[in-house]
């Protein structure tokens, strides 16, 4: 059997076998737009919704207003000005002499040795709060009035103690709906949401704009002091509560939580050079089997549908038409229509780009820069779960 069959085989039964495995699980995830979960629950636990935020002040406004107007009465807002060079503080106090009873503010004027700056913020806030849940967020997500009920009345029912909704993302566009339409799409080969509450799988969740936990489980898990040189602190939030035996769910909900994560295809390739090598654990050999990994994977169908000779063509044409189906799948619950498989292979190139940079970068800085402070890559190695 020739290279061409043997890859063509392989990358047809992967795509095809992530295509049923999401078309399968998704179903097993909670929706919590739809009737039923509008229900207030009997016992309405208190929430603390915990906002860290560092040179905000674009959109902090906008979602500390959406926090102020949810539909749950039994919750409070913390929100933290982590050294503000801007008017984020200022947004922050104003806000809070407008709803004193809903809103605290915290000011961090310096940052601890060993420590990185949002994981320092969200566990001062924590030591602050008073709910049996907290709730960590972004400055810049704005939440619908019924998001939080919703979620806690789930949390309830499935006896959860940490849950993960997945945000709507604005994206505006075309360059921004391609890397970040690939990204989704890839998704499926690292994470598999509907596995996070089997305790015998591997799999865990964790989203910066929802990060829902019970107070309890957060507190013997460590807290944020056992992230606090995470870049990626809110997914391994969600990797510490797997290891502790701690029930873990994802749901969707279509938006009821929305997020600009980045302007422009630019600003999608700056967020994940932050992201991508420390993803990786800063090991080079890491970076570069992903990148290879990508490209036989977004890349192979369609040269192998051009390169391939006679009946070999078929398996990459099954390949392409399940990644297609996929974005079919994934316009349902985002804002990237399915024509956009067109630019799944462009969405490939500009990925392995981004890893590739994002390694470059921080091996070539020594560490990662991130909203002005630097953080050398020695410690950042040193602090990794």
């Amino acid at each position: 059997m020739s290279f061409w069959w043997i890859a063509g085989i392989l990358l047809a039964g992967l795509w095809t076998s992530r295509l049923v495995g999401a078309f399968f699980g998704v179903r097993q995830l909670a929706d919590l737009t739809r009737p039923g979960w509008q229900q207030a629950s009997s016992n309405r636990p208190r929430v603390s919704v915990i906002v860290p935020a560092r040179n905000e002040q674009a959109g902090i406004e906008a979602g500390l207003r959406s926090l102020l107007e949810l539909d749950y009465e039994n919750y409070e807002v913390i929100a933290v000005n982590d050294r503000s060079t801007d008017s984020t503080g200022e947004i922050i106090d104003r806000l809070a002499a407008e709803a004193p009873q809903k809103l605290k503010s915290i000011h961090i004027e310096n940052l601890p040795s060993g420590w990185l700056g949002k994981p320092h913020a969200m566990w001062r806030a924590a030591q602050r709060a008073a709910g049996d849940w907290l709730l960590f967020t972004d400055a810049d997500v704005v939440f619908h009035p019924a998001s939080v009920a919703r979620a806690i009345h789930y949390a309830q029912q499935s006896r959860c103690d940490h849950l993960v909704l997945f945000p709507t993302m604005v994206m505006r566009g075309l360059w921004e709906r391609t890397i970040i339409g690939f990204f989704q799409c890839f998704f499926l080969f690292g994470y598999r949401p509907w596995k996070a509450p089997d305790p015998r799988a591997r799999d865990f969740l964790g989203v910066g704009a929802f990060n829902l936990i019970r107070r309890q489980a957060y507190e013997q898990l460590g807290t944020f002091a056992a992230l606090r040189m995470e870049v990626i602190e809110d997914m391994k939030l969600g990797k510490l509560v797997k290891q502790h035996g701690f029930t873990q769910r994802a749901a969707l909900g279509r938006d009821l939580v929305r997020i600009r994560w980045a302007q422009g295809g630019l600003g999608v390739i700056r967020n994940l050079t932050k992201n991508f090598f420390a993803f990786m654990h800063f090991q080079w050999w890491r970076a570069l089997g992903a990148c290879l990994g990508v490209g036989f994977l977004a890349l192979g169908p369609y040269l192998g549908l051009a390169l391939a000779p006679g009946a070999a063509k078929i398996s990459y044409a099954v390949a392409l038409l399940a990644i297609f189906l996929v974005y079919v799948g994934m316009s349902r619950q985002c804002d990237i229509p399915p024509y956009y498989f067109v630019l799944h292979a462009l969405g490939g190139v500009l990925f392995i780009y981004a890893i590739l940079r994002s390694a470059s970068v921080t091996w070539w800085n020594d560490g990662i820069s991130w909203r002005g402070t630097k953080y050398s890559l020695e410690e950042l190695r040193k602090g990794l779960v």
